[in-house]
């Protein structure tokens, strides 16, 4: 039998099969993929075979190849990945300017992860009806950066669903990875874009200003879409503090940044780091603010990644 993955609790794993039935499954002995170190060999979005036992449940046996995923580094095993999810049209990135703040890094480093397995990605900036005008007006600039740099950006909150709309359009037909830290109102999101999912939420940490894990395995989640030619698909997953990359080297994170590769055509040495040497485009570029100080400055520090002691979340 044949189906796709539509949760993963880290045990079980849910699949729908191609005929419609769902059926709980475990993988077949010690399973893993060839050339990639996970600590989740089968991740949600995944196309499987598996095979029926007597107890009713399956065995996943073998796995379709995949056409992207998204991947970080295991915040518990360094030089292991954990696989979010595979077969993904799309990634919604859900930040917010306070309440918490999710910092550039983190979402630099997941840009730049989408951009290594070729996952576009929409920047969802949540919580608008709690901003004043200071903070407002620095959600303003931030959108215009990251759309400078070739990004949709919306802005909505997911409390009134003041934006919401805009957002729906966007998703029809495409299975859709929803991610962000804790606490950013993703889960609150999704209860507004899908009526009657009661997703369970959290409140922010008064002591912290962080948020709570809520969403404990990810899952597939049908979006209500009558006008769509294709099914389609919100994945939820767990909320994370760190984003962590992985598997990359140093010479090719410069072509995960958009604007940093495109001024990288200019500069004098073809093996140019971007760091210290003589007629660098890209540091040309800094100084003279066509590259953000924020994104060079996210840009270094994942070059530092092969550093394996450096590497901490970021909150």
């Amino acid at each position: 039998m044949h189906g796709l993955v539509i949760k993963n609790t880290g045990y079980w794993y849910t699949v729908l099969t191609d005929e419609g039935d769902t059926i709980d499954c475990k993988i077949k002995g010690n399973f893993r993929l060839k050339g990639i170190r996970s600590t989740n060999p089968v991740a949600v979005g995944d196309l499987v075979t598996i095979v029926p036992n007597q107890e009713g449940t399956a065995f996943i046996t073998d796995i379709d190849d995949r056409r992207n995923y998204i991947v970080r580094k295991s915040q518990n095993l360094s030089k292991q990945s954990h696989i979010i999810a595979a077969n993904v049209d799309q990634a919604c990135l859900v930040v917010t300017i306070a309440h918490p703040a999710t910092s550039t890094t983190f979402i630099d480093r997941f840009l730049a992860s989408a951009e290594a397995y070729r996952v576009p990605v929409i920047l969802l900036f949540n919580k608008i009806d709690i901003l004043d005008d200071n903070e407002m007006h620095y959600l303003e600039m931030m959108m215009e950066l990251y759309r400078t740099v070739g990004y949709d950006c919306l802005a909505l909150s997911a409390e009134t669903g003041e934006g919401v709309d805009a957002l729906m359009p966007l998703l029809s037909g495409r299975i859709t990875l929803f991610s962000g830290n804790s606490g950013v109102g993703k889960s609150s999101l999704l209860n507004r874009l899908i009526p009657g999912l009661n997703l369970r939420t959290s409140e922010i940490s008064d002591a912290h200003d962080t948020g709570m894990h809520t969403t404990t395995f990810s899952e597939m989640i049908p979006l209500p879409d009558e006008g769509a030619s294709e099914k389609s698909w919100l994945i939820d997953t767990p909320g994370i503090r760190g984003f962590g990359t992985f598997d990359m080297e140093p010479e090719e994170i410069c072509s995960y940044f958009k604007e940093i590769f495109r001024f990288s055509a200019g500069c004098r040495f073809g093996n140019c780091t971007h760091t210290h040497e003589p007629g660098c485009a890209v540091l040309k570029a800094v100084e003279d603010h066509y590259i953000a100080l924020s994104r060079y400055n996210s840009y270094i520090s994942m070059l530092n990644d092969k550093d394996e002691d450096k590497y901490r979340p970021a909150y």
